[in-house]
């Protein structure tokens, strides 16, 4: 008669278990604020969902890198020159649903070179069109958290700002990257610790 009811119990032990493994899953990329961790870099698979897109596509010169480093960041690192009609390197993520409805910015721990970059953000799988765009200055050998609100990011296409294009919709994002240019030539680095959204 004791049977039924051992068995029971060890029923309800691994269900109990099984539901804990699933909600740790579900919850592991969040932290105590409530922010989602998009990107941390401590392996090389979230290097994968990473493309390097530079001035080449237009003919220019410039080069870049994007590698992970022995201190659980990445590093995007180059030179942006000018000639054959360059001027910029950039990284962004291959297209997929990042799910940042009812988020409402984006935060990135970065360690810079004193030059000024974007992160840029796209609402399709597409090569080029539109994209909303967000400068941020860097500090020279310096950590720093910053805050992209998704409401100040504006719409341009090949540097130009559009005006007759409507604010983004976060649950459409699908692309997220980092761009150089603005005629800042010369070598560059930004290491990056994590990309998180916020509420």
């Amino acid at each position: 008669m004791k049977y039924p009811t051992i068995l029971s119990f060890s029923t309800t032990l691994l269900a109990l278990f099984f539901l804990m493994t699933i909600n740790g899953n579900l919850n592991s990329n969040t932290t105590d604020s409530g922010e989602i961790i998009l990107f941390d870099f401590g392996t090389l698979e979230n290097m994968d969902d990473w493309l390097i897109v530079n001035d080449g596509v237009m003919g220019g010169l410039s080069r870049s890198r994007f590698i992970l480093s022995d201190r659980n960041t990445a590093v995007f690192s180059g030179n942006v020159t000018l000639e054959n009609n360059g001027g910029f390197a950039s990284i962004r993520t291959k297209a997929m649903q990042f799910q940042l409805e009812g988020f409402k910015g984006i935060m990135i721990r970065v360690k810079g070179d004193g030059k000024k970059y974007q992160f840029r953000l796209r609402t399709n799988d597409r090569f080029d069109g539109v994209a909303y765009r967000y400068h941020f200055e860097t500090e020279k050998n310096q950590w720093q958290t910053v805050a992209i609100p998704f409401d100040e990011c504006l719409p341009v296409f090949r540097g130009r700002i559009l005006r007759d294009v409507g604010p983004i919709s976060p649950k459409d994002i699908q692309q997220l990257g980092i761009l150089v240019s603005d005629e800042q030539t010369g070598e560059f680095q930004l290491e990056i610790q994590w990309i998180r959204s916020y509420q």
